[in-house]
């Protein structure tokens, strides 16, 4: 496709002109989903347009698990040393389970975290928040969408609580 060969292009002359130091690798949308099953911890970043993004997140998400489990960022250029940037669960709002209580929240919570580390300066919070979601699910918590079969599932406020209490147990909560 043209646009491919134009987004191919933009990315790569930015590299060379400010990014020399980052590894950079070009990848067709097939391969790339391929990939993301095959061996997820080979990408810290991938970057695409809307249309594939949305294929490859959706592909990530089974990866991990559930779209409930994955947070995102669009990230603005940094400017006098701060970031705009848009934070969310990589699956939006879920308009189709409001209200129901069976979101999984922790996307959310994974969502702050990465606030708080890249643009609010506050990586041991950031790890905080992690560890917490990490200890929620280490003592079993399980919204639907992550649950086993026969295994005791959560709502979405106690999937939040039981990351509360997990983050409070964990030295006090955060600054």
């Amino acid at each position: 496709m043209e646009s491919g060969m134009l987004w191919r292009d933009e990315v790569q002359a930015l590299h060379d002109a400010e990014f020399r130091d980052v590894e950079l690798s070009h990848m067709y949308v097939d391969n790339c989903a391929m990939q993301l099953v095959r061996d997820p911890r080979q990408f810290d970043v991938i970057l695409t347009d809307n249309m594939f993004g949305d294929i490859l997140s959706d592909c990530a998400a089974m990866a991990v698990g559930s779209l409930g489990m994955l947070p995102s960022a669009s990230l603005g250029p940094l400017e006098n040393g701060r970031r705009r940037a848009l934070y969310e669960p990589v699956h939006g709002s879920a308009p189709d389970i409001a209200g129901q209580g069976i979101a999984n929240p922790l996307a959310a919570i994974l969502s702050l975290a990465m606030a708080l580390r890249l643009s609010l300066g506050q990586p041991q919070d950031a790890d905080l928040l992690e560890a917490a979601v990490e200890d929620a699910l280490g003592a079993g918590a399980r919204t639907r969408d992550i649950a086993a079969a026969g295994t005791q599932v959560v709502s979405c406020a106690e999937m939040g609580s039981a990351v509360l209490d997990a983050l409070q147990r964990g030295g006090g909560g955060l600054r």
